[in-house]
């Protein structure tokens, strides 16, 4: 067995975990179709304005938990296998991880249809490089807070992202390799939250806490 054999088989279990809609079967759970409702996202956003906060908090944290699932998941392929290369663990970590990332945002369970992959995105990089991943939602969580506007958050966090790895891995053996990977996620978060930044350009865009847009204090 190969760490390319690895690598392939990391990639399907992780885009069929990442395809679990749990925005979609939590909303159900509460007789909401999220697609039909708000955004019509079943993230964590969506499900936040129209469930309420625990329901946003839970899909959230259901994300982030498939996407460090699925990346847990390679290490574990590994251990099956008896492959010991920490070299070829971390490609089929990252493998399975991004598969998880494209399998949120392009759910086979829903017409190849999904979210943004922020959660699924922190949940892969939290189980992978945990330190960069924690500052970047720290800041996440600062920009939220300041913004009152999810998507600012997100997209900072994510500009921000590729840095925070490039800067606090020095010395690791796979840096760039990580810098990559990170900055195509980025790239995918990004353009995924276009309609956002278009509104947020405009002025126009909801806040996930407080006045409505374009209420007067």
């Amino acid at each position: 067995m190969t760490p390319l054999h690895l690598v392939v088989l990391s990639l399907i279990p992780g885009f069929l975990l990442g395809g679990i809609p749990s925005g979609l079967w939590i909303g159900r759970s509460r007789g909401v179709d999220l697609r039909t409702v708000g955004s019509r996202n079943i993230g964590a956003t969506n499900a936040y304005r129209i469930l309420g906060a625990r329901w946003g908090i839970a899909v959230f944290v259901l994300d982030a938990l498939k996407g460090a699932s699925a990346a847990w998941l390679a290490g574990w392929i590994a251990a099956w296998l008896r492959i010991d290369d920490p070299h070829a663990r971390l490609y089929a970590a990252l493998a399975g991880g991004i598969a998880a990332i494209a399998g949120h945002v392009f759910s086979p369970w829903l017409g190849f249809r999904g979210g943004r992959g922020v959660a699924t995105s922190l949940g892969v990089f939290l189980a992978i490089v945990p330190v960069p991943s924690l500052l970047a939602f720290g800041l996440w969580i600062v920009l939220v807070a300041l913004s009152r506007r999810v998507s600012v958050g997100s997209i900072g966090a994510a500009m921000a992202y590729p840095v925070l790895v490039l800067l606090l891995l020095r010395g690791a053996p796979d840096r760039m390799l990580l810098v990559a990977v990170s900055t195509l996620v980025a790239i995918l978060v990004i353009v995924r939250h276009r309609a956002n930044i278009e509104r947020l350009l405009a002025g126009t865009e909801p806040p996930i806490l407080g006045r409505k847009a374009g209420e007067r204090p």
